[in-house]
């Protein structure tokens, strides 16, 4: 694997983000502003049922870690589809560029921007509700890096299916998250799930990580096989969506499938 090739890449894409003003309302504003709106809901749901003053703390830092998901899965799709869009893919394909190189680019490319989000919305959420993100101590780092794995395998699986269904299958850059999100028990224990469901839920490693984040918050403390659980479906997440992507990208080779994104 070259890193100079891998930095050329990083390059490029922050590049393209710093000549597209709009392309800052994916990285700071729409996670403020579901901070901002789902935190002020809350804080009145409070006022008007006397609830717990751990539902903040709850939503809070779930809003903040759910971010962390959704924008490493969205920064590995969106740099492939930058290159589509501005027919750019078939000359990434046939310059000295491998495979692993361009998704190392992605997946660095969504650590940085992952990274970002949680330090600007940890700011925001000690200025305006008091939480300290910190004190979810050194397991906020085990959470952060699971959902990390879990996005990047997520957005290598839908630049598979990009490849092998073409155009149309674009939306699930941002349909794929919307599906898994309701059972990766982001807002509501695994508990309040239908038992079939449940099933499901405890298969996805972000049920895991978002029932050991309300552990710790409750307990100060949590179980480790959450995390350990968490790690192991990545890596088998990881695995499978490396092989779609390899499996689909050498298909979309062999046909001439990479030339139509050209045209």
């Amino acid at each position: 694997m070259n890193w100079r090739v891998i930095r050329a890449l990083i390059v490029k894409y922050a590049y393209i983000c710093s000549r597209n003003s709009f392309r800052a309302l994916d990285v700071f504003f729409w996670p403020l502003m579901d901070l901002l709106v789902w935190g002020f809901v809350t804080i009145y749901m409070l006022k008007v049922s006397n609830g717990a003053p751990t539902l903040i703390t709850f939503l809070i830092s779930a809003i903040i870690l759910w971010n962390i998901l959704y924008r490493a899965q969205q920064v590995v799709t969106t740099m492939f589809l930058d290159d589509v869009w501005s027919r750019n893919l078939l000359n990434i394909f046939v310059a000295p560029i491998r495979s692993r190189e361009y998704v190392g680019a992605a997946f660095l490319m969504g650590l940085i921007q992952s990274t970002i989000v949680l330090f600007l919305l940890g700011l925001f959420a000690a200025f305006f509700y008091k939480f300290n993100l910190l004190s979810l101590g050194l397991s906020l780092g085990a959470l952060f890096a699971n959902l990390l794995l879990m996005g990047w395998a997520m957005g290598l699986l839908v630049i598979g299916l990009i490849l092998r269904f073409g155009p149309p299958a674009e939306a699930l850059a941002w349909a794929l998250v919307g599906i898994v999100q309701p059972v990766s028990a982001v807002f509501y224990p695994v508990s309040v799930l239908p038992q079939w469901l449940q099933a499901i839920a405890w298969c996805t490693p972000s049920a895991h990580c978002f029932e050991g984040m309300r552990q710790i918050i409750s307990t100060g403390q949590v179980d480790p096989m959450h995390i350990v659980y968490a790690f192991f479906l990545n890596v088998m997440m990881l695995i499978v969506a490396g092989f779609a992507f390899s499996y689909f990208l050498d298909g979309a080779r062999r046909k001439g499938f990479l030339a139509k994104y050209a045209a």
